[in-house]
């Protein structure tokens, strides 16, 4: 065991406090400005515009590391699990923890819909063929551009931990080979939108040596698409906070009805024969009818992971969700009161050890999962309780209106940076850290360029302009980065000033 944890760590402390070389990876990330960056940014919706009660990335991040931490000391309690562990490379709890709370400093302002824009404009925009990705964004900063660790780039983390932050241990198109979005049945993540490669992926071109050097340790002990046993425990138990964190916020707003989450929930369990027998179309537009939003969801699962789905375990899972949710929590409207939080207090305790409880760890596992995985009746449930998030939630036309808002603002924020960033009139007064992403992914991709031409094209750059197209892809990749290392709320202030929507002209709007 002393053998192989001395290959997972490939680097030692350097003035930390720790010595323990995994404590100093946790130390590091806990410790780094990207990391205390996440109070400001969503997680579902805008922590400036809905008081302190939603959760946001860096409380979302603590919770996950606490999960992580409890299931990987579990895993090491059981004395076959941490058999199997050891044989897989390893399940520490430091490096599951320092993984949970690294794994979402790459999101963009605005959440998943800054991922979505950043993306877009990557790819269309700047041509980037590996696009923007908030997983490997959060790679890049651990190992590239977050400055506050011993060396000059990235923050000096073990294998081990860098191996455990990659969900996707692959690029968007070229590592490893074969692709997994090549893969049938694709691993999760691994579908592709289009022809761009897949739609979730853990590393850039620019970190694709990173990430070699990262999973090395494991290479014959799991298959190199496969998440290692600790990843797979971070993975998990973001799975397990996403389920109850969001049904817990809403909740506190008010967003989350009684009447309408019974009627759907109700109503499918009520007629759940002959929902099954409607056609596909008699279910659109999902939630017409209470309970066809649940069949659509019964029947995409069937569709995506037919290895797990039953269709008793579903029927039990809506059971359990109505009678912990809508009657239990949903009775009585949240008014602040000593009282309501309990009620949410006990809610988040009673989900989290029954989801908690409902981990396992196997040998060989569907290639839709990673090591670590739900047994049935918890992973129904986690899929019923996310669901209810995302049905009274992210589709109403009200969020969709300030999502379209902060779209806007995203898109003409980088278009701004970009416009200053090619001014050659302006330049010598751009922001020092934009200069220096310039400056850094200029030199990276000079050496792809040289190096590796053909991970440079995309469907629309042909080899022969990939040369002189290095310092286009820096100034793209320099703005995404600059952009994606603000809070939701300096991106406003960045975009007010850069637009001369403020008259004053000094900002406290600093990057990282």
């Amino acid at each position: 065991m002393n053998e192989q944890r001395e290959s997972r760590n490939v680097t030692a402390p350097a003035r930390d406090l720790a010595a323990d070389p995994f404590r100093v990876d946790r130390d590091r990330v806990a410790s780094s400005p990207y990391f205390s960056r996440l109070g400001g940014v969503t997680q579902v919706v805008s922590p400036g515009g809905s008081g302190l009660l939603l959760h946001n990335r860096l409380t979302h991040s603590l919770r996950v590391a606490q999960i992580a931490r409890v299931i990987a000391e579990r895993l090491c309690a059981d004395e076959s699990a941490a058999a199997l562990a050891a044989q897989l490379g390893g399940c520490d709890p430091d490096v599951a923890e320092a993984a949970a709370l690294a794994h979402d400093l790459g999101h963009a302002p605005f959440g998943h819909l800054g991922e979505e824009v950043l993306d877009r404009m990557a790819r269309d925009r700047f041509g980037l063929p590996d696009g923007f990705e908030g997983n490997a964004q959060s790679f890049r900063i651990i190992t590239s551009i977050d400055t506050t660790g011993p060396i000059a780039a990235g923050l000096d983390l073990t294998a081990a931990t860098r191996a455990a932050v990659l969900k996707y241990p692959w690029s968007r198109r070229s590592d490893p080979q074969p692709h997994p979005s090549t893969m049938r049945p694709l691993p999760r993540g691994a579908a592709a939108p289009d022809s761009a490669g897949s739609a979730k992926f853990g590393a850039y071109v620019t970190e694709l040596e990173d990430m070699r050097t990262a999973r090395a340790p494991f290479a014959k002990l799991i298959e190199p698409w496969r998440q290692t046993v600790e990843a797979s425990v971070m993975d998990t138990a973001d799975d397990i906070a996403n389920a109850i964190n969001d049904v817990e916020d809403f909740y506190r707003i008010g967003v989350l009805q009684h009447t309408s989450v019974s009627a759907e929930l109700s109503g499918w369990l009520s007629g759940a024969e002959q929902f099954a027998a409607l056609p596909a179309e008699a279910l659109e537009p999902p939630g017409v009818r209470p309970g066809s939003a649940l069949e659509a969801l019964r029947r995409r699962l069937h569709a995506k992971d037919s290895w797990a789905v039953d269709d008793e375990a579903f029927a039990a899972a809506v059971g359990r969700v109505r009678t912990e949710l809508v009657d239990g929590l949903l009775t009585s409207p949240f008014d602040g009161s000593t009282g309501a939080e309990q009620a949410v207090a006990r809610f988040f305790s009673t989900w989290a050890a029954r989801l908690v409880d409902g981990v396992r760890l196997v040998a060989r596992p569907p290639v839709r999962s990673g090591h670590v995985l739900f047994d049935a009746e918890p992973w129904h449930e986690a899929q019923v309780l996310k669901f209810v998030h995302e049905r009274f939630v992210l589709r109403r036309a009200d969020f969709a209106m300030h999502q379209r808002g902060q779209a806007r603002l995203l898109t003409t924020l980088v278009e701004e940076l970009t416009a200053w960033l090619t001014d050659r009139h302006e330049v010598d007064r751009l922001p020092a850290r934009l200069r220096d992403l310039v400056e850094l992914a200029a030199g990276e991709y000079a050496t792809i360029a040289k190096e590796a031409p053909e991970l440079l094209m995309s469907t629309t750059r042909e080899r022969s302009e990939v040369p002189g197209a290095v310092r286009e892809l820096a100034r793209g990749r320099a703005v995404l980065d600059y952009v994606a290392s603000v809070t939701d709320s300096q991106a406003v202030a960045l975009l007010d000033a850069i637009t001369g929507r403020t008259g004053t002209p000094w900002t406290e709007t600093l990057v990282l």
